[in-house]
């Protein structure tokens, strides 16, 4: 059985790669890491974001399809990405920093778990900021996660939080740096829909080695059940490898994807042997899984969870810094050295980047 260590990336959909770098280079403080290519569909940029040297767990990567509607979340999708701050006072900055650059933003929320603020980026993709802590052994002990449902209290519940008092709670000055103390770390989590959440924790047990680790309901409707899965050893839950969803009956409507949409959640492999022996296993076990794909920066396979939810397992070498110095990543374009004659007609085609602006 494989355990995977946590995300190594998630992939979404966006209309324009230049509105997009502004969002999450000028607004985010996240960098620009690699401008390439999408290597399925050369025409259309693939932009990649994380911190300073690309780190496997901190990435957020984006497909420009121009002409693409619409997506939606919905059942085998994911509702909202989450990024990790450390603590509720840097939360704050980023409530205040997000609403003065004309971002709505909600919350903070406490869950229990942790606390959350929420907002969308330019193309409607939901995001939110959550804290470190405290985790998930604020209700059961730590050598017993995900044993039993636990509801949340009340206070925590519609109908009995004050949400005026949470409205107005901001930081009270502006933000105009964003300060080491207040950075983004990594992705928290991500929390998308299934409709059977039996059959996904089994499917995502017995694939990525994922444990149940909490069982509630989702805060903002708590009709709907609310499961939380990551990388546990029985003791100790990995901080980035939680993937949470919420149950909808099967009725309910069903993800599209397309713009503003999550297109795949990639965990990580420590390497390409290991990653060969991962898809062995998952063909052994009966799953459908790609080939080995070289994506340069990675090595990756790909393969579906029951209600449709596209995952990717990619290799943590050998990174961002393959083509490009540390220093310089993402400052100009990079392709593939399959795609190398065709430089000049990909370039010729794609709207230049401001990169040179504020990072």
């Amino acid at each position: 059985m494989f355990q995977t260590e946590g995300f190594h990336h998630v992939t979404v959909v966006s209309r324009d790669a230049g509105v997009t770098l502004r969002f999450c280079r000028d607004v985010l403080g996240l960098r620009l890491v690699k401008q390439t290519v999408n290597f399925d569909r050369p025409t259309t940029y693939h932009l990649y974001f994380a911190d300073r040297t690309g780190s496997p767990g901190t990435i957020l990567t984006f497909f420009e399809w121009p002409d693409a509607a619409p997506g939606n979340y919905g059942l085998g999708g994911i509702h909202h990405i989450a990024l990790s701050v450390p603590d509720e006072a840097a939360q704050l900055k980023w409530k205040r920093r997000l609403a003065d650059a004309g971002v709505p933003v909600s919350g903070p929320y406490n869950r229990g778990y942790f606390t959350s603020i929420y907002f969308r980026d330019p193309d409607g993709l939901v995001l939110e900021i959550a804290t470190a802590g405290p985790g998930y052994a604020t209700d059961e002990p730590a050598d017993a996660l995900g044993q039993s449902v636990k509801p949340p209290p009340p206070a925590q519940l519609p109908g009995y939080r004050d949400e005026a008092e949470i409205a107005a709670l901001t930081h009270p000055e502006p933000v105009e740096t964003i300060t080491p103390d207040m950075a983004i770390t990594a992705i928290h989590h991500v929390t998308g829909f299934t409709d059977d959440a039996v059959a996904a924790g089994e499917f995502y047990e017995r694939t990525l080695g994922l444990k149940l680790i909490k069982r509630s309901v989702n805060q903002d409707d708590p009709t709907t059940p609310h499961l939380f899965w990551a990388s546990y050893d029985g003791q100790t839950v990995k901080s980035g490898s939680s993937l949470t969803m919420f149950e909808w009956p099967s009725r309910a409507r069903r993800a599209r994807e397309g713009v503003g949409q999550t297109h795949h959640i990639a965990y990580r492999a420590k390497d390409e042997e290991q990653l060969g022996a991962w898809r062995e296993y998952l063909l052994s076990i009966g799953i459908g899984v790609s080939e080995i794909r070289d994506r340069s920066y990675f090595k990756s396979i790909y393969f579906n969870a029951p209600d449709g939810l596209l995952f990717e397992i990619a290799t943590d070498p050998p990174g961002f810094a393959l083509d490009e110095e540390v220093e310089a990543l993402g400052s100009e374009l990079r392709l593939p050295s399959w795609l190398s004659d065709q430089r000049d007609s990909i370039a010729a085609g794609l709207k230049p980047l401001e990169t040179t602006a504020a990072r």
